[in-house]
């Protein structure tokens, strides 16, 4: 797949304008993650909030090796943690992770999303309901389709979406199903995502 970034976006906004970047990953994910977070700074204008496919009945140590590979604070998720600008919070196994009116964050062991808990699309619906226009979604490798209503949600509302290149990502099933549903804006590999977010940034720092 070519790596493009849609041209008919809407009249471009600054980082600053966003107040979330919501991420799914799956399989392979915590190299996509790794990626992406790595570039990004403890200054940075958004909060994150990560929702991986995570095993059942294990403690996950992905929020430690992912703290060790950024500047980004990345902590595990609690519920009722505060949703908030440069700290990664990331979604604990066999838990639904949805962002809640207020920006704080609420953990739900509701039923399974087509067998999956945490849900992708539940949590990126969720941020597309309380921050609309203010939201990023990502898709980073994994198998299925979770996350590709999420991305639709995100975009109708008005927020922007991102999904790692299919020929880079380890798994591509996930990004090829966003991307299939037309309303992903960029596809680049997961390095040049955060590449954009961060330049993004800055062209609003040169503004200031």
């Amino acid at each position: 797949m070519t790596v493009h970034a849609k041209l008919d976006h809407p009249e471009p906004r600054h980082l600053s304008d966003y107040n979330v970047v919501a991420v799914g990953s799956s399989a392979g994910g915590l190299r996509s993650l790794s990626a992406l977070l790595a570039p990004l700074p403890a200054e940075f204008r958004c909060a994150v909030v990560v929702a991986p496919h995570l095993f059942r009945g294990h403690r996950s140590m992905m929020a430690d090796l992912l703290d060790r590979k950024t500047n980004l604070p990345v902590r595990q998720a609690h519920d009722g943690d505060a949703i908030v600008p440069g700290v990664a919070l990331i979604a604990v196994p066999d838990l639904h992770m949805l962002a809640d009116c207020g920006g704080i964050v609420r953990l739900l062991d509701s039923p399974a999303v087509h067998h999956l808990r945490p849900s992708i699309d539940l949590l990126f619906e969720s941020v597309a309901v309380h921050y609309r226009q203010r939201a990023i979604g990502v898709i980073l490798s994994g198998s299925g389709r979770d996350g590709a209503e999420g991305i639709r949600a995100i975009k109708q509302a008005g927020g922007v979406t991102l999904a790692e290149d299919p020929d880079q990502a380890e798994f591509s099933s996930m990004p090829t199903a966003a991307i299939a549903t037309g309303c992903v804006d960029f596809v680049l590999p997961a390095h040049d995502l955060a590449l954009t977010l961060l330049q993004l940034s800055l062209a609003h720092t040169s503004h200031d």
